[in-house]
């Protein structure tokens, strides 16, 4: 299939998962910091665009993060990286569900892999992705709890916040309300005043 189709075919599956909303200035500004172009991050490390297209369109390598307003596919720089740690693109889901003890639970973190959704995180793992289920759960736990420790709580949040990326507004339309750095975050910080550490005055 000529790349032209795969390309198409590939940006009419990203806007299944995704809807079809603009990009602004300021969000290709935000995506072309953050992530790589699809066919540079081919170039660099002597792949084949045509091949990774087929293989996210076959649900074996996830989706691209975004598409820029000229089209271009944004993805993570470390795409390759845990197809590679798996020994291989053929091996990849079942190395990357082994790490849930609940195969359901699994499945479904594959398929939002899969999605390339996960542009929540700097750097999209297993563990990752469970830490972050664990913080945005204890997070939530803690502000609804009146007896909170305030600087667990805020270590709690420090630690989200060094996990994920700023997100831009785009985000925002395609997940239909806001993402989990404006309610696990910015929203607890600005809630919950930071405790003075020992020592200050």
């Amino acid at each position: 299939m000529p790349e032209t189709d795969l390309k198409q075919r590939l940006a009419e599956r990203f806007r299944e998962v995704n809807g079809d909303h603009p990009m602004t200035a300021a969000d290709d500004a935000y995506v072309s910091a953050q992530f790589v172009v699809l066919e540079e991050l081919c170039a660099v490390q002597s792949r084949d665009p045509e091949d990774v297209r087929r293989l996210m369109l076959d649900g074996r390598l996830p989706l691209p993060g975004y598409l820029r307003s000229d089209g271009a596919e944004m993805v993570p720089a470390d795409l390759f990286a845990l197809a590679d740690e798996a020994g291989g693109v053929e091996l990849l889901e079942a190395w990357f569900t082994a790490h849930w003890a609940d195969p359901a639970a699994g499945k479904a973190e594959w398929d939002a892999y899969l999605s390339g959704q996960y542009v929540c995180l700097h750097s999209v793992t297993p563990a990752t992705i469970r830490r972050k289920d664990q913080l945005t759960a204890a997070i939530g736990a803690a502000v609804d709890d009146p007896d909170a420790d305030a600087v667990r709580l805020h270590a709690l949040v420090d630690e989200l916040d060094a996990l994920e990326p700023a997100f831009t507004a785009y985000d925002r339309l395609r997940f239909g309300g806001p993402t989990s750095r404006d309610t696990c975050v910015d929203a607890v910080r600005a809630r919950f005043p930071r405790p003075d550490r020992p020592g200050r005055g």
